[in-house]
């Protein structure tokens, strides 16, 4: 005979839950976020907020320690909400500021499934789009680029793959020919050539590395290739789900693509950082 995780009564043969403990625990849980997300975003009284959840989880079977997480789970959603449509305002970045600073919620624990990344990253390209430069990244370590003195770091991003297209050319429907003897020692060879070309393209990879983005450049670094490009040289950008490709303008460039993870976000950085003075 079981007893219930929840209330710690008999639960029956082979069971360890009541479904109507387990069903206040899944609801209390939900309600707990919902009041975090709601004062996450402006619409809550920050002040009661900890000691109304806790007696939401006291209520509902939810261990006083995971109160925390509730809170830390609320704020996600709010930056999750807020981001949605791809414009964090000033107004939203400071509410969750403010709501993170007054629980003391490090820069860690708002990270766990990486919503504070997309946070930062919304705020970045705010200020992109205002034409500003954004001080927000903080590198442990000196990054392996010489920057020059004009230009400022914006955004870094790590384990990038970079892939460029390459055009390989072969000869198809060639034929050996046959050899005439036209004089002594002397042949005409007819037919001996090589067919038609037919080019080929392909994606090839050709490392993977840390790439950066300043004000003026594309900086690109890994153990087999390292580069950078010339914002004011790129002609177009294609924009793909987990990264970006970039077209320069040069008769004998090929496209370059980086695989960042985040296409949105490097797309739209990579078409308004020009903006920034």
């Amino acid at each position: 005979m079981g007893n219930c995780k929840y209330c710690g009564q008999p639960a029956g043969f082979l069971r360890r839950q009541h479904k109507e403990c387990a069903a206040k625990h899944d609801q209390g849980w939900r309600k707990m976020i919902d009041l975090a997300q709601q004062a996450a975003q402006g619409q809550g009284d920050i002040n009661s907020l900890h000691s109304r959840i806790s007696s939401i989880a006291a209520y509902s079977f939810v261990p006083a320690e995971q109160v925390n997480q509730a809170i830390i789970t609320g704020w996600e959603q709010a930056a999750a909400h807020f981001i949605e449509d791809g414009n964090l305002s000033l107004e939203e970045e400071h509410q969750l500021t403010q709501f993170a600073a007054h629980f003391n919620l490090s820069q860690n624990e708002l990270d766990q499934r990486g919503i504070y990344t997309q946070f930062v990253k919304g705020a970045v390209l705010r200020e992109v789009m205002e034409g500003k430069i954004p001080e927000r990244v903080k590198t442990d370590g000196q990054l392996p680029f010489n920057f020059q003195k004009s230009e400022s770091l914006i955004w870094v991003f790590d384990g990038v793959d970079y892939y460029e297209d390459k055009t390989r050319r072969q000869y198809v429907g060639g034929s050996s020919g046959v050899s005439i003897r036209v004089a002594k020692g002397v042949y005409f060879r007819t037919g001996g050539f090589k067919g038609h070309p037919v080019e080929t393209t392909e994606r090839v990879h050709m490392g993977t590395g840390i790439m950066a983005v300043t004000n003026k450049h594309i900086y690109f670094t890994s153990p087999q290739k390292t580069f950078r490009v010339r914002l004011d040289k790129i002609v177009s950008f294609m924009p793909f789900s987990d990264g970006v490709g970039i077209q320069r303008d040069a008769a004998t460039a090929k496209p370059q693509f980086f695989i960042t993870g985040d296409g949105w976000f490097t797309y739209n950085l990579l078409m308004n950082v020009g903006n920034v003075e």
